[in-house]
């Protein structure tokens, strides 16, 4: 239906209050379909709408109230970066996932500087889709590899500037972030406490003048840290 629409009147009922809800935001019908139906599969998750473009896609986020957005970056009436800004003007909390085919460096530090928690490729499977979804409500932040080396290898030839000096550990935490890994996660991976991975964190932060973890693991990208084998 153009313009947008919903399953449920408020995003919110008894038997899904404990769920992760979901507003799928895509101008393909068959996409945001087959998603919508995944996601009724998923004892954690389940769909409270769809919008096909940026206006719906605000009014249908201000009604519904959904804990996650999953937003293509293509869409009718501007892009999926102009609503998620609109979006979280409004309500700061929602999390939202960000799909794309064609990912530019300007885009994930516009992203990082927005707000969006996860930038994942719109042609990965569903399981790779599925597990931001469910980390982003906890806050993680997401930037699928493949995505990086995409916008790594696009602006390799423009990188002005040095890289600063990280140690080797810092480095460890770095690429970890890039994966999408929690403080959590990375903490055990390291064998490492949890408010030690943190330090670290703030450490790699300061070091790359960011004030995001995905803004962090994009400049570092932009400075060639990462590489393309990760």
């Amino acid at each position: 239906m153009p313009g947008g629409w919903s399953d449920m009147a408020d995003g919110r009922d008894e038997g899904t209050a404990t769920r992760t809800s979901i507003l799928v935001v895509d101008d393909h019908t068959t996409f945001a379909e087959l998603l919508t139906g995944a996601l009724s599969h998923e004892p954690d998750l389940h769909s409270v709408g769809v919008a096909d473009d940026v206006e719906s896609s605000v009014r249908l986020c201000a009604a519904l109230r959904p804990d996650v957005v999953v937003m293509d970056y293509h869409l009718s009436g501007g892009d999926g970066m102009t609503a998620s800004a609109r979006i979280l003007a409004e309500a700061p909390a929602t999390r939202i996932v960000m799909l794309t085919g064609d990912p530019s460096q300007h885009l994930m530090e516009t992203a990082a500087g927005t707000g969006i928690c996860a930038f994942l490729p719109k042609d990965g499977s569903l399981a790779t889709l599925l597990q931001p979804i469910r980390s982003a409500r906890l806050g993680t932040m997401i930037v699928h590899p493949s995505l990086l080396t995409a916008a790594h290898t696009c602006r390799r030839a423009d990188r002005t500037g040095n890289a600063p000096a990280l140690t080797q550990r810092e480095m460890e935490v770095l690429r970890l972030m890039a994966q999408g890994h929690s403080v959590g996660q990375n903490a055990k991976l390291l064998s490492i406490t949890p408010n030690t991975c943190r330090g670290y964190v703030k450490a790699i932060l300061a070091k790359l003048g960011a004030h995001s973890q995905l803004e962090a693991v994009a400049t570092a990208s932009r400075l060639g840290l990462l590489g393309d084998g990760r």
